[in-house]
């Protein structure tokens, strides 16, 4: 799986998951702002990831995690481990 796939299927679930507007999702744009995320909905976020892409995400995955870009480069390095 590429990167501009990886990005498309992140967004889609984001869209469809946390009901935000597609055009919102930039790559710099604050994730957690954007998509109002609490500590509940990091749950879902990390069982959506769980269910799309078969990787794991711990707490710690979130350190240092701002932007959509920064979280699109985790899931792409955590996909890249699995198959490694």
């Amino acid at each position: 799986m590429n990167k501009e796939e990886i990005i498309a299927r992140i967004n889609g679930f984001l869209v469809d998951e946390f009901e935000v507007d597609n055009d919102e999702i930039e790559p710099d744009a604050n994730l957690k702002d954007t998509l109002g995320l609490d500590s509940l909905d990091y749950v879902d976020l990390v069982v959506s990831i769980e269910s799309n892409f078969g990787v794991k995400l711990v707490e710690a995955d979130f350190v240092g995690i701002a932007t959509f870009q920064n979280f699109y480069d985790l899931i792409e390095t955590k996909l890249k481990a699995k198959t490694a």
